[in-house]
């Protein structure tokens, strides 16, 4: 791909990060509004004709890493696992 050409693809995917983000935040802002409504009628769910959104609490449990490495760190140095991945970052 030519510089010319890769200017034109960076400018278009920064226009639709952009646009993603707006459409993020009117996301964000509708779904606001909805646990706005689940939090005034007291209720975790609500349903429509051909809908149903609930809203709860979920609880999950995760090992604290930093508490085991900071008590016991030579067992935590056993279990750790190494990954590498690749970064995509458009900087301006």
């Amino acid at each position: 791909m030519s510089t010319k050409e890769l200017d034109s693809r960076i400018k278009e995917l920064r226009e639709l990060r952009r646009m993603a983000d707006e459409l993020q935040a009117e996301i964000d802002s509708i779904q606001d509004e909805i646990k706005a409504e689940l939090t005034a009628q007291g209720t975790d769910t609500l349903a429509g004709t051909d809908w149903q959104v609930t809203w709860k609490p979920v609880t999950s449990e995760r090992l604290d890493s930093v508490a085991l490495k900071k008590e016991l760190p030579e067992i935590a140095a056993r279990f750790i696992k190494q990954t590498t991945a690749r970064r995509f970052v458009l900087s301006v």
